[in-house]
């Protein structure tokens, strides 16, 4: 056998990879499995956004490969969102850059800016993939932790206590997950002067700040953030598109220029009828995401019931399309999580796929229809 490389290191395959196969295997044994675990949108993106997709698959002119950069009118349209949504001036032909999902372009921002052995901040808790594009690249991670007692957010004086003189990149994610803790232009402030002391390039991961959350904000909002900032965004959630991977980054010219560098060696180029329903979906007004949040409302009620069927505590100020509370002493959320699954058939994500600081927290996703949350809770009343 070809001994495999050594990036892989530790690198195992992604914990929801793993327990998706498992969640399947019962449901073909007939246990039909409620699955509160992963934040993939379960409504449909807006007919407009499935019209103009359908008739760009049957134009024959629609399926040749496309440029890296993607389409004019797709550039156009994440600025004029970027403006209209979040009051940030971006320069459609080289401030921002589609992508096929934000999680690629973890990658791909990773492979610009790093060389192995060099260090980057990775929140605990925090999304999974900051962790293992970090082991794929080979750069040295060093987490930094997030607190309830501090409203989740990063402790500023622990970090200036570090050996910050190798870190390239800091991983950022507000509004946060899997905590829900919103964002604020306060915190924006101090990651952009802290990334400017440091020499450090802060990466604000953004895409939940329409869901459950009046409060659209970006890190670029800061004056002088697109020195030292860039953000991530994403169709997946808010527009109900996850499994269409459109994503993009936004910044500076000398961040976008070097990122498309990466990543026009591995891609040929974004699918257009998808590019086309992508405009779409950027052209929708606020009343959109109003009607969408009226139904995540009502899931989050149910999810709150069941987490209090639990015992666990939780904030009803979080923002996002998770529920995050933390479980009665006496047990771990892994072995709260397996109980829940293999008594009740109901899949509850454990915090510690997030880190350490997740191991006494359960996460519940609002993706599923609040009749299949209120069978859940009875199935918990029931079984456990």
């Amino acid at each position: 056998m070809i001994k495999t490389a050594n990036r892989l290191g530790d690198v195992k395959e992604y914990y929801f990879s793993v327990k998706l196969a498992e969640i399947a295997s019962m449901n073909a044994d007939g246990r039909d499995v409620i699955n509160l675990g992963i934040g993939s949108p379960d409504m449909a993106p807006h007919a407009n956004v499935l019209e103009a997709t359908v008739k760009s698959v049957l134009s024959s002119s629609s399926h040749g490969y496309q440029s890296y950069k993607g389409t004019d009118k797709l550039r156009g349209a994440m600025a004029d969102w970027y403006g209209k949504f979040f009051d940030v001036e971006l320069n459609q032909k080289n401030e921002v850059l589609p992508l096929m999902g934000s999680k690629e372009g973890i990658m791909h921002i990773s492979m610009a800016f790093i060389n192995p052995g060099d260090e980057v901040l990775v929140p605990n808790p925090g999304y999974p993939t900051y962790k293992s594009v970090s082991d794929l690249v080979q750069a040295k991670m060093i987490t930094y932790p997030l607190d309830e007692n501090n409203e989740w957010q990063p402790d500023f004086e622990y970090l200036d206590s570090l050996d910050l003189s190798s870190v390239k990149i800091m991983w950022v994610n507000y509004p946060n997950m899997p905590t829900g803790a919103d964002a604020s232009m306060e915190l924006f402030e101090k990651l952009v002067d802290f990334g400017r002391q440091n020499n450090i390039l802060i990466v604000n991961d953004n895409p939940y700040s329409f869901v459950l959350n009046e409060n659209q904000i970006s890190i670029l909002n800061v004056e002088g953030a697109k020195d030292v900032a860039i953000e991530l965004n994403s169709l997946s959630k808010a527009s109900n598109m996850a499994g269409w991977r459109i994503g993009m980054v936004a910044g500076s010219e000398y961040y976008i220029s070097n990122i498309l560098r990466v990543k026009s060696n591995m891609d040929s180029g974004m699918f257009l009828p998808l590019q086309e329903g992508a405009v779409e979906a950027l052209k929708l007004d606020k009343s959109w995401y109003d009607d969408i949040n009226k139904e995540y409302a009502v899931r989050k009620k149910s999810a709150h019931k069941l987490f209090d069927l639990l015992n666990c505590e939780y904030r009803k100020k979080e923002v996002g399309m998770f529920v995050w509370a933390k479980i009665p002493k006496g047990t771990t959320a892994i072995e709260l999580s397996d109980k829940i699954l293999s008594e009740a058939n109901v899949f509850v994500t454990p915090g510690m796929i997030f880190g350490t600081k997740g191991d006494n927290f359960l996460r519940i996703s609002l993706c599923t229809p609040v009749e299949r949350i209120e069978e859940a809770i009875l199935r918990i009343k029931n079984n456990l």
